[in-house]
């Protein structure tokens, strides 16, 4: 059996997008703690599942990468949102509520 922890890539792209339009610039730590929070410890993403997704979502170009320097004192890379990845969570949102209200109908058919 899967583990409730699995998440579509398109999923964790979308999580990743909304993380970072809602809190602004963040180390990928940072962004997984937030998806962990906000979850409620549901989905604790593990840095094989995390980086690969981060690589990806800035190679599609939603996302840019900088290092700086964390409160830490510890070199990080940071990652924002770019105006394609902006329009890119308007799309991805309205589709995941369409999906989502098919599954709420599906669920509750008798």
């Amino acid at each position: 059996m899967e583990s409730k922890s699995d998440v579509l890539q398109g999923t964790l792209d979308l999580m990743i997008l909304k993380t970072l339009d809602t809190i602004g610039a963040m180390h990928g730590w940072g962004i997984a703690q937030r998806i962990r929070q906000v979850s409620e410890d549901l989905l604790q993403l593990n840095q094989g599942t995390l980086y690969p997704a981060l690589l990806r979502v800035e190679q599609k170009g939603w996302i840019r990468s900088e290092w700086k320097i964390t409160e830490n004192n510890r070199r990080a890379k940071y990652y924002s949102l770019t105006r394609d990845g902006k329009k890119r969570l308007v799309d991805e949102t309205a589709e995941w509520e369409r999906f989502a209200g098919f599954m709420s109908r599906l669920l509750e058919a008798e």
